[in-house]
């Protein structure tokens, strides 16, 4: 099997590769975000209600996106290394199974949101109008998670393989369905007529956002199932490897669950930190929604990056070359964190101009700019433990990944916010009264900064000790060298 689209990073430069494996992985992401700042744009047209409800929500749905990419993490330390060792029927088979389980665990949580959808919105605070427009939006979320799921197998699938462009050219044309659509579903349109018919849309507010990106959702779905059916793009989806296979499920149940938890501790420190912000009102609200939506840019950059390198690690181990993995890794952290200071540093200087292009009301705008002035420093560290995590997910060593996550949000983020942003008094035995920093929502923001730093710290020690080497196919181990 072959594919003029997949990249080799067993040999030759490793620059120019990785730069050619990143690309087109950066651009996916910055058009799945591109779903979400197209709905905050046009919902911002809509009213701070409909912005602080669709803000609410973007945790909650970046939970869902979080386990789908855990599930298939696994998909893609397995493929890459059983490409790197000339495996290419192997590979195939782990696709199947992979298409099994995304389908059985996103209609599960589909259910299970569905049927609980008003308990979680009172749980992250959701109130009044805030409410009703964040229930109209989730509802047709929850519909769409089956597509999300299965368009991201796919893609894990082919980047295993080594082939990143072809789901990002699938992704532009996605991407560019919801945005047409966005406006149309979101404000309606005024009196249009065709042929004596009254084609008149009237806006559905955040549930037109949510419609519009079920209907890109689905379409990059079916074309995606379509192209693995083919196998022209470097792996194949078999009809015989849809049969369930125990020992195979079981090892994709066994990497991709740490990946699972992994995205959990990230996501549901998410929503922990949106309730937080949700007790200081509906202006801090939008401004953290509309803050985290263009930090989300960070993400997708330094998120596609981490994949790009695991792909790397991923074939490099599978072709028993542990030395060139640890120099994907660290080619692939140094250009991330120089690219990421650079766009903080344009954020900094011109916060305020971020910030209009999604919201005029000046309240908004100035929480948002403290938001940015304080956060944005911090991107390029948080991107450099998201390219460490990408190559132990390319290991297979999908734990260590998971212990960077929980340790970043629930051990340096959380207890930091609980601690700076609000106002309190203990008394301890022996010690006396402790109290709060009680800095306000300002804490929050400081919060943010104090886990990405901290964790980098400890990513950086850990993938230097080596414990990544083997992989997870049936070899014998690699002596341990220097990482440096």
């Amino acid at each position: 099997m072959s594919s003029e689209s997949r990249i080799d990073m067993t040999d030759g430069a490793i620059a120019p590769k990785l730069f050619a494996l990143s690309w087109p992985l950066v651009a996916g992401n910055l058009l799945q975000t591109l779903y979400n700042l197209a709905d905050v744009f046009w919902v911002g047209r809509v009213g701070a209600d409909a912005v602080a409800a669709v803000s609410l929500m973007f945790p909650m749905s970046w939970m869902f996106v979080s386990t789908a990419m855990g599930i298939t993490a696994a998909t893609i330390a397995l493929v890459s290394q059983h490409v790197g060792a000339g495996e290419d029927r192997e590979a195939d088979h782990v696709v199947g199974q992979t298409i099994l389980l995304t389908i059985a665990v996103s209609v599960a949580l589909a259910a299970a949101g569905f049927l609980f959808r008003h308990p979680l919105l009172e749980l992250i605070g959701a109130e009044g109008a805030v409410y009703t427009e964040a229930l109209a939006y989730i509802e047709v979320i929850f519909l769409s998670l089956p597509l999300t799921f299965l368009f991201f197998a796919f893609r894990a699938a082919l980047q295993g393989a080594g082939d990143t462009k072809t789901a990002m050219w699938l992704m532009v044309v996605s991407a560019g369905l919801n945005v047409v659509l966005d406006p149309i579903l979101i404000l309606g349109t005024g009196p249009v007529s065709a042929f004596g018919v009254d084609l008149t849309i009237a806006g559905m507010g955040t549930r037109g956002a949510a419609i519009a990106t079920f209907v890109a959702r689905l379409f990059a779905t079916a074309v995606g199932v379509y192209i693995l059916l083919r196998g022209d793009w470097g792996v194949k989806l078999h009809v015989a490897d849809l049969r369930p296979d125990p020992e195979r499920l079981k090892k994709l149940v066994d990497i991709g669950s740490p990946a699972t938890l992994d995205g959990w501790a990230r996501s549901f420190s998410a929503v922990v930190m949106a309730g937080f912000v949700a007790r200081f009102g509906p202006i801090p609200t939008a401004a953290y929604g509309i803050g985290v939506r263009l930090m989300s840019v960070s993400w997708t950059v330094s998120g596609a990056v981490g994949q790009a390198t695991a792909t790397g690690v991923g074939q490099n181990l599978g072709a028993r070359t542990p030395d060139r993995a640890a120099s994907v890794t660290w080619t692939a952290m140094a250009a991330t964190m120089g690219l990421l200071f650079t766009a903080a540093g344009l954020v900094v200087a011109f916060p305020a101009e971020a910030m209009r292009l999604f919201i005029d009301e000046q309240a908004v705008v100035d929480e948002g700019i403290t938001f940015l002035r304080i956060i944005a420093p911090s991107w390029a560290f948080f991107g450099g433990v998201m390219v460490i995590q990408g190559a132990f997910r390319g290991a297979g060593i999908t734990k260590a990944a998971m212990a960077l996550s929980f340790l970043s949000r629930w051990i340096f983020r959380v207890p930091v916010a609980i601690v700076a942003a609000f106002t309190w008094t203990v008394s301890v035995p022996l010690v006396g009264p402790i109290s709060s920093l009680g800095w306000g929502v300002e804490g929050l923001w400081w919060a943010y900064v104090v886990g990405a730093v901290a964790s980098f710290v400890v990513a950086v020690a850990w993938f230097r000790a080596g414990t990544w080497r083997e992989g997870v196919l049936d070899h014998e181990p690699v002596p341990a060298a220097n990482d440096d």
